[in-house]
């Protein structure tokens, strides 16, 4: 079992940036990928952008987020984050981080097998 827990999610003004963060624990000792998701109300979730265990294999972004939100991870910290910038009111939703037993992943959240609780991200504008 894997344990993901969110954190640095909050409101911010239009144009602002945000970076949020996954602190994995649990059973941490092989390789896995990482994504990020969102679900903004009355909206399905969806893809953000991933990343691979080793981080040798470009991200995958979504088209919406690409040049704006940029993922990266710490392997020797259990962690991973999203650095958002340039949000925009519709970046708002509640942000999920995955995590999948595999070294690499993309946007299909079913490849997904441990999710955390999410943060929520407001953008006013």
């Amino acid at each position: 079992q894997v344990q993901l827990t969110e954190s640095g999610g909050g409101l911010v003004q239009a144009g602002g940036s945000l970076r949020l963060s996954c602190a994995a624990s649990g059973r941490t000792d092989s390789s896995y990928a990482v994504g990020w998701f969102r679900q903004a109300p009355g909206k399905d979730r969806e893809f953000v952008a991933a990343i691979s265990w080793g981080g040798n294999t470009p991200p995958h972004y979504a088209e919406s987020v690409e040049g704006r939100f940029t993922i990266s991870r710490d392997n020797a910290k259990n962690m991973a984050y999203l650095q958002m910038n340039s949000l925009k009111p519709e970046d708002t939703a509640v942000y999920y981080c995955a995590s999948r037993s595999y070294y690499c992943s993309g946007p299909n959240p079913n490849d997904y097998d441990y999710w955390g609780q999410g943060t929520q991200v407001t953008v006013s504008s």
